[in-house]
């Protein structure tokens, strides 16, 4: 991880962005005070992956799927 102060973050960010497309973390400092990372964005194939209590989880049909008008319950007013 490399740190930077704020002037330096904004002048050379395309540099640092450079960087962390690289995959190095940067840390950006204001008097010396760490206030924000920046870090490459990590891409699950498996979003359900991401929860060790969900990996492993299996669909048998489409959840985003469109319900059939017979399959809504009935108004009851």
């Amino acid at each position: 991880m490399i740190t930077v102060n704020t002037h330096e973050a904004k002048s050379k960010l395309s540099a640092l962005i450079r960087r962390v497309e690289k995959g190095q973390w940067v840390r950006i400092c204001r008097d010396g005070t760490p206030i924000a990372d920046l870090r490459p964005i990590t891409r699950n194939a498996d979003p359900l992956g991401q929860l060790d209590e969900l990996r492993g989880v299996v669909f048998n049909e489409d959840p985003t799927a469109p319900l059939s008008e017979d399959a809504w319950p009935e108004d009851q007013q």
